[in-house]
């Protein structure tokens, strides 16, 4: 089962930058719809990595998906020679990306955010217009089912 306030909280503790997205940040804004893992845009700066890493080690992240004997070893070299890793960790599944289709990196995104109390954790989410944005961009089925309710609850707040 997924924990997302202990994910958020760990980030957060450990300085983190990053900014929620995907399924989580749909919720936050007032989606009903269910997410079975967690999405963040991280910044790809070394201190950043090393407080990534630090964050998550004692979680044992591995490559969700990959064959329980495939050589996977978390740290900093890890991050800075990959870019997106979808992981999971005994606090369930987070997906770290370094770079987000249809919205860039972490400090192209950081003006498209509020903060908002997630799990009952101050963080940084996607905003409501730039979430509508990268869902359309990725394309993919399941997103634009998400699309058509995001755009309705758009248009209620305006």
């Amino acid at each position: 089962m997924l924990n997302f306030q202990k994910i958020l909280k760990t980030l957060v503790d450990h300085k983190v930058n990053f900014i929620i997205i995907g399924g989580v940040a749909a919720v936050a804004h007032g989606s009903s719809r269910l997410t079975q893992d967690i999405d963040v845009v991280y910044e790809r700066s070394d201190e950043n990595i090393r407080r990534l890493v630090a964050s998550l080690k004692e979680f044992r992240p591995y490559l969700r998906g990959a064959p329980p004997n495939l050589p996977f070893q978390w740290g900093e070299e890890t991050l800075k020679y990959g870019l997106n890793f979808t992981l999971v960790t005994t606090l369930g599944a987070i997906d770290l990306l370094g770079e987000l289709t249809g919205g860039g990196k972490y400090t192209h995104l950081i003006e498209h955010t509020v903060l908002l109390q997630i799990f009952g954790v101050q963080c940084r989410c996607i905003n409501l217009e730039k979430l509508i944005e990268v869902k359309r961009a990725a394309g993919r089925p399941k997103d634009f089912e998400v699309i058509a309710e995001l755009e309705a609850i758009l248009e209620e707040r305006k």
